[in-house]
């Protein structure tokens, strides 16, 4: 009996031993798979990928942004052709400016010369250090004919212009007339007949002023210019000749080359006497004898439409010259 008790107990014994050992394995199982599931859960597997990625996208939308701002400065060239375009109004004076020796000398020189009664070209003053042919600047025509250049000044209407336009008219004479912007303002009519009966008309500048003055702002140089231009086109429909009479014959070496760059040939003069003067007028028989004594080849004569005195010479002086065998003509 006490055996049998003592197999129990040992079955017993066997099978409580058993169980906690199943119990262990299964809790060591579970505890496995929990951390594996933990580690899974924090382990960074998308992080590195993520990461590039959000680099790579960045740096797509970034390519993007360069290509529509390279698109956009385009289209700003485009639409602003004055940053890259040479034929625009900047360029154009940065061209002018360009064209001139900025180191020319700009003292003011009175332009002068030495009559003489022989009929040939008369001194000039000598202390012009440059050429000015340099310049398409001139005094004298053809010196090798017998040719006479007439030329008028015409700073205001004094009356007399219509009347020299008809002996120069009854002569068969051209004639130049460097006129100023409100002379053309103020004289439309006039300025109509001289250019329909075959004239030419010159500049004389806007505001006659001494050019050496106004070189250091080209804009106003320019203007000076321009603004005389506009006015002759507006009422003739035409492009002023280029030629350019400096007012009071005042000018510089870097005057005459702005006015080159422009396009103009400066005319000064070979002949010219005291004839602007409306309240002192010369006599009538010794302003005639003065001009057919200083005549010669070539020469270019300055008088001033608002004399009296030159009004009522005029005819017999034209007269006198051609019988001496000179013929006039327009400057080239």
């Amino acid at each position: 009996m006490n055996k049998v008790k003592i197999l129990t107990l040992c079955l017993a014994l066997a099978l409580t031993a058993f169980g906690c050992l199943s119990n262990e394995n299964i809790q060591d199982k579970t505890s496995k798979i929990n951390e594996e599931s933990v580690v899974a859960s924090t382990k960074p597997i998308e992080k590195k990928d993520n990461k590039d990625d959000f680099k790579k996208e960045n740096k797509n939308l970034s390519e993007k942004d360069n290509d529509k701002s390279d698109s956009e400065i385009e289209k700003k060239e485009v639409n602003n052709p004055t940053e890259n375009n040479s034929s625009s109004p900047e360029k154009k004076n940065e061209t002018s400016i360009n064209k001139i020796d900025t180191n020319l000398d700009n003292t003011k020189i009175s332009w002068w010369y030495k009559p003489n009664k022989t009929h040939t070209t008369p001194e000039v003053n000598k202390d012009i250090k440059f050429d000015l042919s340099k310049y398409d600047a001139l005094y004298v025509g053809n010196t090798d004919e017998k040719v006479i250049y007439l030329t008028f000044d015409e700073g205001y209407e004094n009356g007399y212009t219509s009347k020299i336009l008809d002996t120069l008219k009854a002569n068969d004479v051209k004639a130049i007339f460097f006129v100023t912007s409100p002379y053309v303002k103020g004289n439309p009519e006039l300025i109509k007949r001289m250019v329909d009966e075959g004239h030419i008309v010159g500049n004389h500048s806007n505001t006659h002023p001494s050019m050496p003055t106004v070189t250091g702002d080209e804009t106003k140089f320019n203007n000076e210019f321009k603004d005389v231009e506009d006015k002759f086109k507006d009422i003739t429909g035409q492009d002023m000749p280029k030629f350019f009479r400096p007012p009071m014959g005042e000018y510089s070496e870097k005057s005459l080359a702005m006015t080159k760059n422009l396009g103009y040939k400066t005319i000064f003069w070979s002949f010219a006497y005291h004839d602007w003067d409306v309240n002192k007028q010369p006599d009538p028989s010794t302003a005639k004898q003065t001009m057919l004594n200083s005549v010669h080849n070539g020469c270019v004569m300055l008088v001033h439409a608002v004399s009296k005195t030159n009004t009522e010479i005029l005819d017999e002086v034209i007269k006198e010259i051609k019988a001496q065998g000179y013929e006039f003509k327009l400057l080239p």
